[in-house]
Protein backbone atom coordinates (compact mmCIF):
# COMPACT_ATOMS: atom_id res chain seq x y z
CA UNK A 1 0.00 0.00 0.00
CA UNK A 2 2.54 2.32 1.23
CA UNK A 3 6.15 2.72 0.59
CA UNK A 4 9.18 4.53 3.17
CA UNK A 5 10.53 7.55 2.00
CA UNK A 6 13.55 9.65 3.45
CA UNK A 7 16.07 12.24 2.26
CA UNK A 8 19.48 14.14 4.60
CA UNK A 9 16.50 16.25 6.26
CA UNK A 10 13.49 15.09 6.57
CA UNK A 11 11.97 12.00 8.39
CA UNK A 12 10.30 9.02 7.45
CA UNK A 13 6.91 9.11 5.42
CA UNK A 14 4.80 7.01 4.15
CA UNK A 15 4.20 7.52 0.36
CA UNK A 16 1.33 5.87 -0.86
CA UNK A 17 1.84 3.62 -4.35
CA UNK A 18 -0.44 3.02 -7.31
CA UNK A 19 -3.26 0.54 -6.43
CA UNK A 20 -3.30 -2.52 -9.06
CA UNK A 21 -6.04 -3.05 -11.19
CA UNK A 22 -7.18 -6.26 -9.16
CA UNK A 23 -6.31 -4.07 -5.73
CA UNK A 24 -9.12 -1.70 -6.74
CA UNK A 25 -11.55 -3.53 -8.36
CA UNK A 26 -11.78 -5.76 -5.02
CA UNK A 27 -11.93 -2.54 -2.93
CA UNK A 28 -14.78 -1.39 -5.07
CA UNK A 29 -16.87 -4.57 -5.13
CA UNK A 30 -16.30 -4.05 -0.84
CA UNK A 31 -17.93 -0.15 -1.46
CA UNK A 32 -20.53 -1.42 -3.58
CA UNK A 33 -21.54 -4.07 -1.03
CA UNK A 34 -21.48 -1.76 2.18
CA UNK A 35 -23.10 1.82 0.77
CA UNK A 36 -25.72 1.95 2.48
CA UNK A 37 -27.47 5.22 3.92
CA UNK A 38 -28.03 6.92 0.62
CA UNK A 39 -25.31 9.11 -0.59
CA UNK A 40 -24.22 10.78 1.87
CA UNK A 41 -23.60 7.53 3.64
CA UNK A 42 -22.01 6.28 0.44
CA UNK A 43 -19.98 9.54 -0.18
CA UNK A 44 -18.59 9.41 3.68
CA UNK A 45 -17.77 5.72 2.79
CA UNK A 46 -15.53 5.99 0.03
CA UNK A 47 -14.06 9.10 1.87
CA UNK A 48 -13.18 6.95 4.71
CA UNK A 49 -11.70 4.01 2.37
CA UNK A 50 -9.65 6.44 -0.37
CA UNK A 51 -8.44 9.51 1.00
CA UNK A 52 -8.45 8.81 4.78
CA UNK A 53 -6.97 4.97 5.00
CA UNK A 54 -5.35 4.38 1.34
CA UNK A 55 -4.52 7.75 0.37
CA UNK A 56 -5.59 7.19 -3.22
CA UNK A 57 -6.95 10.47 -4.21
CA UNK A 58 -6.03 13.46 -1.94
CA UNK A 59 -8.63 15.50 0.20
CA UNK A 60 -8.85 18.79 -2.40
CA UNK A 61 -9.19 16.75 -5.63
CA UNK A 62 -11.60 14.04 -4.49
CA UNK A 63 -13.84 17.23 -3.17
CA UNK A 64 -13.98 19.04 -6.99
CA UNK A 65 -14.57 16.02 -8.03
CA UNK A 66 -17.47 15.70 -6.11
CA UNK A 67 -18.39 19.20 -7.00
CA UNK A 68 -18.38 18.01 -10.67
CA UNK A 69 -20.78 15.47 -9.78
CA UNK A 70 -23.28 16.87 -7.95
CA UNK A 71 -23.86 19.37 -10.80
CA UNK A 72 -24.52 16.56 -12.91
CA UNK A 73 -27.98 14.48 -13.31
CA UNK A 74 -27.96 10.98 -11.76
CA UNK A 75 -26.67 9.50 -8.30
CA UNK A 76 -23.56 11.97 -7.44
CA UNK A 77 -21.65 8.81 -5.56
CA UNK A 78 -21.61 6.41 -7.89
CA UNK A 79 -20.48 9.38 -10.41
CA UNK A 80 -18.05 9.94 -7.64
CA UNK A 81 -17.33 6.45 -8.21
CA UNK A 82 -17.12 6.40 -11.85
CA UNK A 83 -14.28 9.58 -11.85
CA UNK A 84 -11.84 8.04 -9.44
CA UNK A 85 -11.79 4.73 -11.32
CA UNK A 86 -11.14 6.40 -14.14
CA UNK A 87 -8.65 8.80 -12.45
CA UNK A 88 -6.49 6.07 -11.03
CA UNK A 89 -7.47 3.42 -14.40
CA UNK A 90 -8.59 5.01 -17.42
CA UNK A 91 -11.80 3.75 -18.62
CA UNK A 92 -11.87 0.18 -17.91
CA UNK A 93 -11.33 1.67 -13.90
CA UNK A 94 -14.10 4.15 -14.12
CA UNK A 95 -16.22 1.20 -15.78
CA UNK A 96 -15.01 -1.02 -13.50
CA UNK A 97 -15.90 0.97 -10.02
CA UNK A 98 -19.14 2.88 -11.51
CA UNK A 99 -20.53 -0.96 -12.37
CA UNK A 100 -19.75 -2.61 -8.83
CA UNK A 101 -20.73 0.37 -6.82
CA UNK A 102 -24.53 -0.73 -8.94
CA UNK A 103 -24.61 -4.24 -9.61
CA UNK A 104 -25.26 -5.49 -5.84
CA UNK A 105 -27.74 -3.41 -4.97
CA UNK A 106 -29.68 -3.66 -8.50
CA UNK A 107 -29.25 -8.18 -7.45
CA UNK A 108 -30.95 -7.53 -4.41
CA UNK A 109 -33.90 -4.74 -5.68
CA UNK A 110 -34.86 -7.70 -8.24
CA UNK A 111 -35.06 -9.88 -5.40
CA UNK A 112 -36.82 -7.74 -3.50
CA UNK A 113 -39.07 -6.47 -6.48
CA UNK A 114 -39.80 -10.00 -7.61
CA UNK A 115 -41.13 -10.66 -3.98
CA UNK A 116 -43.47 -8.19 -3.75
CA UNK A 117 -45.24 -8.36 -6.47
CA UNK A 118 -45.59 -11.67 -5.99
CA UNK A 119 -46.76 -11.74 -2.27
CA UNK A 120 -47.49 -7.99 -1.38
CA UNK A 121 -51.05 -8.86 -1.20
CA UNK A 122 -50.39 -11.59 1.53
CA UNK A 123 -51.28 -9.93 5.21
CA UNK A 124 -48.19 -10.98 6.66
CA UNK A 125 -46.19 -8.61 3.91
CA UNK A 126 -48.73 -5.98 3.92
CA UNK A 127 -48.30 -5.54 7.24
CA UNK A 128 -44.62 -5.31 7.19
CA UNK A 129 -44.99 -2.86 4.26
CA UNK A 130 -47.56 -0.52 6.19
CA UNK A 131 -44.46 0.04 8.85
CA UNK A 132 -42.00 0.57 6.29
CA UNK A 133 -44.11 3.33 4.63
CA UNK A 134 -43.97 5.07 7.59
CA UNK A 135 -40.89 5.13 8.67
CA UNK A 136 -39.71 6.21 4.78
CA UNK A 137 -41.57 9.27 5.78
CA UNK A 138 -39.02 9.98 8.85
CA UNK A 139 -36.19 9.31 6.43
CA UNK A 140 -37.31 11.79 3.62
CA UNK A 141 -38.28 14.53 6.45
CA UNK A 142 -34.89 13.63 7.68
CA UNK A 143 -33.50 14.45 4.02
CA UNK A 144 -35.02 17.78 3.81
CA UNK A 145 -33.38 18.47 7.54
CA UNK A 146 -29.85 16.85 6.41
CA UNK A 147 -29.51 18.45 3.25
CA UNK A 148 -31.55 22.06 4.71
CA UNK A 149 -28.73 22.64 6.98
CA UNK A 150 -25.84 22.64 4.47
CA UNK A 151 -28.16 24.46 1.35
CA UNK A 152 -29.87 27.19 3.38
CA UNK A 153 -26.92 29.37 4.95
CA UNK A 154 -28.52 32.79 3.76
CA UNK A 155 -31.89 34.47 3.19
CA UNK A 156 -31.20 34.12 -0.68
CA UNK A 157 -30.88 30.47 -0.32
CA UNK A 158 -34.19 30.16 1.93
CA UNK A 159 -35.90 32.52 -0.68
CA UNK A 160 -34.78 29.92 -3.44
CA UNK A 161 -36.13 26.88 -1.37
CA UNK A 162 -39.16 28.32 -0.87
CA UNK A 163 -39.76 29.36 -4.56
CA UNK A 164 -38.72 26.09 -5.41
CA UNK A 165 -41.17 24.44 -3.02
CA UNK A 166 -44.61 26.37 -4.48
CA UNK A 167 -43.24 26.09 -8.21
CA UNK A 168 -43.57 22.40 -8.66
CA UNK A 169 -46.25 22.08 -5.21
CA UNK A 170 -48.64 24.87 -6.24
CA UNK A 171 -47.65 25.55 -10.07
CA UNK A 172 -46.72 22.29 -11.01
CA UNK A 173 -43.52 23.19 -12.97
CA UNK A 174 -41.25 20.83 -14.45
CA UNK A 175 -38.70 19.52 -12.50
CA UNK A 176 -36.05 20.28 -15.23
CA UNK A 177 -37.23 23.90 -15.44
CA UNK A 178 -36.76 24.66 -11.94
CA UNK A 179 -33.43 23.32 -11.90
CA UNK A 180 -32.40 25.40 -14.72
CA UNK A 181 -33.64 28.28 -13.40
CA UNK A 182 -31.90 27.96 -10.13
CA UNK A 183 -28.54 27.07 -11.68
CA UNK A 184 -28.93 30.39 -13.65
CA UNK A 185 -30.04 32.25 -10.48
CA UNK A 186 -27.23 31.02 -8.82
CA UNK A 187 -24.59 31.71 -11.61
CA UNK A 188 -25.73 35.34 -12.51
CA UNK A 189 -26.17 35.31 -8.61
CA UNK A 190 -22.33 35.04 -8.46
CA UNK A 191 -21.37 38.05 -10.27
CA UNK A 192 -23.68 40.56 -8.43
CA UNK A 193 -23.80 39.18 -5.12
CA UNK A 194 -21.05 36.58 -4.47
CA UNK A 195 -21.23 37.08 -0.74
CA UNK A 196 -24.76 35.24 -1.11
CA UNK A 197 -23.88 32.13 -3.29
CA UNK A 198 -20.27 31.72 -3.27
CA UNK A 199 -19.25 28.71 -0.92
CA UNK A 200 -22.36 26.33 -1.05
CA UNK A 201 -20.74 23.49 -2.62
CA UNK A 202 -19.01 20.89 -1.02
CA UNK A 203 -15.65 21.66 -0.38
CA UNK A 204 -15.85 25.15 0.92
CA UNK A 205 -13.34 26.36 3.76
CA UNK A 206 -9.88 25.55 4.36
CA UNK A 207 -9.31 21.36 4.40
CA UNK A 208 -5.71 19.52 4.52
CA UNK A 209 -4.07 19.13 1.90
CA UNK A 210 -3.43 15.77 1.98
CA UNK A 211 -1.85 14.12 -1.37
CA UNK A 212 -2.81 10.73 -2.60
CA UNK A 213 -1.90 8.34 -5.61
CA UNK A 214 -3.60 10.69 -8.03
CA UNK A 215 -2.15 13.68 -6.88
CA UNK A 216 1.88 12.37 -7.14
CA UNK A 217 0.92 10.50 -10.69
CA UNK A 218 -0.23 14.14 -11.71
CA UNK A 219 3.37 15.62 -10.34
CA UNK A 220 5.12 12.87 -12.24
CA UNK A 221 2.94 13.18 -15.74
CA UNK A 222 1.66 10.13 -15.40
CA UNK A 223 -2.30 11.25 -15.97
CA UNK A 224 -2.16 12.18 -19.64
CA UNK A 225 -5.83 10.84 -20.10
CA UNK A 226 -7.04 13.29 -17.99
CA UNK A 227 -5.74 15.92 -20.37
CA UNK A 228 -8.79 16.55 -23.14
CA UNK A 229 -7.35 15.98 -26.49
CA UNK A 230 -8.95 17.89 -29.39
CA UNK A 231 -11.23 15.20 -30.83
CA UNK A 232 -12.01 14.04 -27.23
CA UNK A 233 -15.31 15.30 -26.96
CA UNK A 234 -16.45 13.97 -30.32
CA UNK A 235 -15.58 10.37 -29.79
CA UNK A 236 -16.45 10.11 -26.17
CA UNK A 237 -20.37 11.30 -27.92
CA UNK A 238 -19.91 9.11 -31.03
CA UNK A 239 -18.73 6.10 -28.77
CA UNK A 240 -21.59 6.39 -25.52
CA UNK A 241 -24.45 8.06 -27.11
CA UNK A 242 -25.13 5.16 -29.61
CA UNK A 243 -24.24 3.09 -26.63
CA UNK A 244 -27.08 4.26 -24.27
CA UNK A 245 -29.80 5.15 -26.71
CA UNK A 246 -29.64 2.50 -29.54
CA UNK A 247 -30.95 -0.38 -27.05
CA UNK A 248 -33.42 1.84 -26.12
CA UNK A 249 -34.46 2.75 -29.59
CA UNK A 250 -34.61 -0.83 -30.60
CA UNK A 251 -36.55 -2.39 -28.26
CA UNK A 252 -38.84 0.89 -28.85
CA UNK A 253 -38.70 -0.68 -32.57
CA UNK A 254 -39.54 -3.69 -31.82
CA UNK A 255 -42.14 -3.44 -29.10
CA UNK A 256 -44.00 -0.47 -30.67
CA UNK A 257 -44.02 2.77 -29.95
CA UNK A 258 -47.14 2.75 -27.59
CA UNK A 259 -45.64 -0.30 -25.93
CA UNK A 260 -45.04 -0.17 -22.13
CA UNK A 261 -40.77 -1.00 -23.19
CA UNK A 262 -41.06 2.00 -25.26
CA UNK A 263 -42.50 4.05 -22.60
CA UNK A 264 -39.86 2.80 -19.91
CA UNK A 265 -36.80 3.36 -22.08
CA UNK A 266 -37.61 6.81 -22.96
CA UNK A 267 -39.31 8.04 -19.69
CA UNK A 268 -35.78 6.91 -18.16
CA UNK A 269 -33.47 8.08 -20.66
CA UNK A 270 -35.15 11.97 -19.76
CA UNK A 271 -35.15 10.56 -15.97
CA UNK A 272 -31.47 10.73 -17.11
CA UNK A 273 -30.85 13.83 -18.04
CA UNK A 274 -32.67 15.83 -15.64
CA UNK A 275 -32.47 13.88 -12.66
CA UNK A 276 -30.38 16.71 -10.81
CA UNK A 277 -29.99 17.26 -7.33
CA UNK A 278 -30.20 12.89 -6.03
CA UNK A 279 -32.89 10.16 -5.54
CA UNK A 280 -34.88 12.22 -3.44
CA UNK A 281 -35.06 15.34 -5.28
CA UNK A 282 -36.41 13.27 -8.67
CA UNK A 283 -38.53 11.03 -7.18
CA UNK A 284 -41.87 13.46 -6.47
CA UNK A 285 -41.59 14.30 -10.39
CA UNK A 286 -41.35 10.60 -11.27
CA UNK A 287 -44.10 9.59 -8.91
CA UNK A 288 -46.30 11.70 -10.36
CA UNK A 289 -45.42 10.62 -13.52
CA UNK A 290 -45.52 6.74 -12.95
CA UNK A 291 -48.86 7.35 -11.20
CA UNK A 292 -50.60 9.30 -12.44
CA UNK A 293 -49.40 9.92 -15.82
CA UNK A 294 -48.53 6.02 -17.04
CA UNK A 295 -50.49 4.48 -14.25
CA UNK A 296 -47.78 2.06 -13.61
CA UNK A 297 -48.41 1.56 -9.69
CA UNK A 298 -50.24 3.40 -7.05
CA UNK A 299 -48.95 5.73 -4.69
CA UNK A 300 -48.51 3.56 -1.94
CA UNK A 301 -46.64 0.87 -4.25
CA UNK A 302 -44.18 3.92 -4.99
CA UNK A 303 -43.37 4.28 -1.02
CA UNK A 304 -42.88 1.19 -0.58
CA UNK A 305 -40.72 0.98 -3.92
CA UNK A 306 -38.37 3.65 -2.20
CA UNK A 307 -38.60 1.81 1.31
CA UNK A 308 -36.96 -1.28 -0.48
CA UNK A 309 -34.40 0.95 -2.17
CA UNK A 310 -33.67 2.19 1.47
CA UNK A 311 -32.74 -1.08 2.47
CA UNK A 312 -30.29 -2.13 -0.43
CA UNK A 313 -26.99 -1.42 -1.27
CA UNK A 314 -26.02 0.77 -3.70
CA UNK A 315 -27.57 4.27 -4.94
CA UNK A 316 -31.05 5.29 -3.50
CA UNK A 317 -31.89 5.51 -7.30
CA UNK A 318 -32.44 2.06 -7.84
CA UNK A 319 -35.66 3.13 -6.56
CA UNK A 320 -36.02 3.41 -10.26
CA UNK A 321 -35.50 -0.21 -11.24
CA UNK A 322 -38.44 -1.44 -8.93
CA UNK A 323 -40.51 1.41 -10.77
CA UNK A 324 -39.52 -0.03 -14.52
CA UNK A 325 -39.73 -3.98 -12.73
CA UNK A 326 -43.33 -3.27 -11.58
CA UNK A 327 -44.52 -1.42 -14.52
CA UNK A 328 -43.37 -4.16 -17.16
CA UNK A 329 -45.54 -6.72 -14.97
CA UNK A 330 -48.21 -5.46 -14.87
CA UNK A 331 -48.24 -4.79 -18.58
CA UNK A 332 -46.43 -8.12 -19.50
CA UNK A 333 -49.05 -9.11 -22.15
CA UNK A 334 -47.91 -12.59 -23.10
CA UNK A 335 -45.07 -12.60 -21.22
CA UNK A 336 -44.60 -14.58 -18.43
CA UNK A 337 -44.71 -11.30 -15.48
CA UNK A 338 -41.99 -12.20 -13.69
CA UNK A 339 -39.62 -12.37 -17.09
CA UNK A 340 -41.43 -9.29 -18.38
CA UNK A 341 -40.65 -7.36 -14.78
CA UNK A 342 -37.22 -8.29 -14.89
CA UNK A 343 -36.55 -7.10 -19.05
CA UNK A 344 -37.81 -3.27 -17.54
CA UNK A 345 -35.73 -3.97 -14.41
CA UNK A 346 -32.74 -4.03 -16.72
CA UNK A 347 -34.18 -1.45 -19.48
CA UNK A 348 -34.33 0.72 -16.28
CA UNK A 349 -31.05 -0.05 -15.21
CA UNK A 350 -29.78 0.46 -18.58
CA UNK A 351 -30.85 3.58 -19.23
CA UNK A 352 -30.40 5.16 -15.98
CA UNK A 353 -26.96 4.33 -15.78
CA UNK A 354 -25.31 4.26 -18.60
CA UNK A 355 -25.42 7.99 -18.66
CA UNK A 356 -23.83 8.27 -15.70
CA UNK A 357 -20.45 6.62 -17.28
CA UNK A 358 -21.16 9.10 -20.55
CA UNK A 359 -21.03 12.24 -18.38
CA UNK A 360 -18.01 11.56 -16.51
CA UNK A 361 -16.34 10.35 -19.21
CA UNK A 362 -17.50 13.27 -21.46
CA UNK A 363 -16.42 15.97 -19.20
CA UNK A 364 -14.53 14.75 -16.45
CA UNK A 365 -10.93 16.04 -18.17
CA UNK A 366 -12.35 19.42 -18.57
CA UNK A 367 -13.10 19.77 -15.34
CA UNK A 368 -9.63 18.36 -14.09
CA UNK A 369 -8.41 21.68 -15.85
CA UNK A 370 -10.87 23.62 -13.41
CA UNK A 371 -10.12 24.57 -10.13
CA UNK A 372 -12.23 26.30 -7.49
CA UNK A 373 -14.57 27.68 -9.88
CA UNK A 374 -16.64 30.19 -7.90
CA UNK A 375 -19.52 29.92 -10.79
CA UNK A 376 -20.06 26.96 -10.92
CA UNK A 377 -19.78 26.85 -7.67
CA UNK A 378 -22.16 28.78 -7.15
CA UNK A 379 -25.03 27.13 -9.55
CA UNK A 380 -24.24 24.37 -7.08
CA UNK A 381 -25.34 26.03 -4.56
CA UNK A 382 -28.60 27.39 -5.73
CA UNK A 383 -29.36 24.13 -7.21
CA UNK A 384 -28.99 22.50 -3.87
CA UNK A 385 -31.01 24.75 -2.59
CA UNK A 386 -33.57 24.31 -4.84
CA UNK A 387 -33.55 20.58 -4.15
CA UNK A 388 -34.76 20.99 -0.42
CA UNK A 389 -37.90 22.79 -1.90
CA UNK A 390 -38.30 20.06 -4.28
CA UNK A 391 -37.77 17.28 -1.44
CA UNK A 392 -40.22 19.11 1.10
CA UNK A 393 -42.56 18.61 -2.10
CA UNK A 394 -41.58 15.42 -1.73
CA UNK A 395 -41.78 14.62 2.17
CA UNK A 396 -44.99 16.45 2.21
CA UNK A 397 -46.27 13.81 -0.91
CA UNK A 398 -45.55 10.99 1.25
CA UNK A 399 -47.39 12.47 4.18
CA UNK A 400 -50.67 12.58 2.41
CA UNK A 401 -50.27 9.16 1.01
CA UNK A 402 -48.94 7.65 4.13
CA UNK A 403 -50.91 9.31 6.66
CA UNK A 404 -54.27 10.13 5.12
CA UNK A 405 -56.66 7.47 3.45
CA UNK A 406 -58.03 10.20 0.95
CA UNK A 407 -56.72 13.25 -0.38
CA UNK A 408 -58.68 15.82 -2.38
CA UNK A 409 -58.18 18.31 -5.44
CA UNK A 410 -58.50 22.11 -4.63
CA UNK A 411 -57.48 23.67 -7.98
CA UNK A 412 -54.18 23.95 -9.66
CA UNK A 413 -53.90 20.26 -8.95
CA UNK A 414 -53.12 21.28 -4.93
CA UNK A 415 -53.72 18.61 -3.28
CA UNK A 416 -54.87 18.69 0.43
CA UNK A 417 -55.90 15.51 3.05
CA UNK A 418 -59.07 14.42 3.81
CA UNK A 419 -59.14 15.08 7.68
CA UNK A 420 -61.67 12.22 8.67
CA UNK A 421 -59.39 9.76 6.55
CA UNK A 422 -56.43 9.99 8.97
CA UNK A 423 -55.14 6.56 9.76
CA UNK A 424 -53.66 7.22 13.60
CA UNK A 425 -51.50 3.36 13.17
CA UNK A 426 -49.55 5.06 10.31
CA UNK A 427 -49.61 8.67 12.02
CA UNK A 428 -48.16 6.65 15.11
CA UNK A 429 -45.70 5.34 13.37
CA UNK A 430 -44.12 7.60 11.53
CA UNK A 431 -44.05 9.50 15.12
CA UNK A 432 -41.85 7.33 16.47
CA UNK A 433 -39.39 6.67 13.30
CA UNK A 434 -38.96 10.59 13.33
CA UNK A 435 -38.29 10.02 17.27
CA UNK A 436 -36.25 7.27 16.72
CA UNK A 437 -34.11 8.90 13.69
CA UNK A 438 -33.81 12.70 15.48
CA UNK A 439 -33.80 11.90 19.29
CA UNK A 440 -32.60 8.50 19.75
CA UNK A 441 -30.49 9.02 16.40
CA UNK A 442 -30.85 5.55 15.45
CA UNK A 443 -29.52 4.49 12.22
CA UNK A 444 -31.71 3.81 9.13
CA UNK A 445 -32.17 0.62 8.61
CA UNK A 446 -32.66 0.01 12.39
CA UNK A 447 -35.47 2.39 12.15
CA UNK A 448 -37.25 0.59 8.51
CA UNK A 449 -36.59 -2.65 10.87
CA UNK A 450 -38.11 -1.64 14.54
CA UNK A 451 -41.50 0.40 12.41
CA UNK A 452 -41.91 -2.87 9.94
CA UNK A 453 -41.85 -5.05 12.84
CA UNK A 454 -44.36 -2.31 14.86
CA UNK A 455 -46.43 -2.25 11.65
CA UNK A 456 -46.36 -6.31 11.86
CA UNK A 457 -47.99 -6.03 15.25
CA UNK A 458 -50.32 -3.35 14.69
CA UNK A 459 -52.25 -5.18 11.67
CA UNK A 460 -52.45 -8.09 14.24
CA UNK A 461 -54.61 -5.64 16.76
Amino acid sequence: MTALAKNDTAPLVDVPTVPSFREATRLWAKIGLLSFGGPAGQIALMHKELVEERRWIGEERFLHALNYCMLLPGPEAQQLAVYIGWLLHRTAGGLIAGSLFVLPGALVMLGLSSFYMLYNDAPVVEALFFGVKAAVLAVVVEAVIRIGKRALKNRAMIVIAVAAFLAIYVARMPFPLIVLAAGLIGWIGNRFAPRLFSGSAHGKGSVANIKGVVDLMFERGELGHTVPTRWHAARTIAIWLPLWLGPVALVALLAGPGSVWAQIGGFFSLMAVVTFGGAYAVLAYVAQAAVTSFGWLSPGQMVDGLGLAETTPGPLILVLQFVGFAAAYRHAGAINPLLAGSLGSALTLWATFVPCFFWIFLGAPYIEQLRQNKALAAALGAITAAVVGVIMNLALWFALHVVFGKVASVGWGVEVPVLSSLDWRAALLSAAAMVAMFRLKLGMLPTLAGSALAGLALQAL
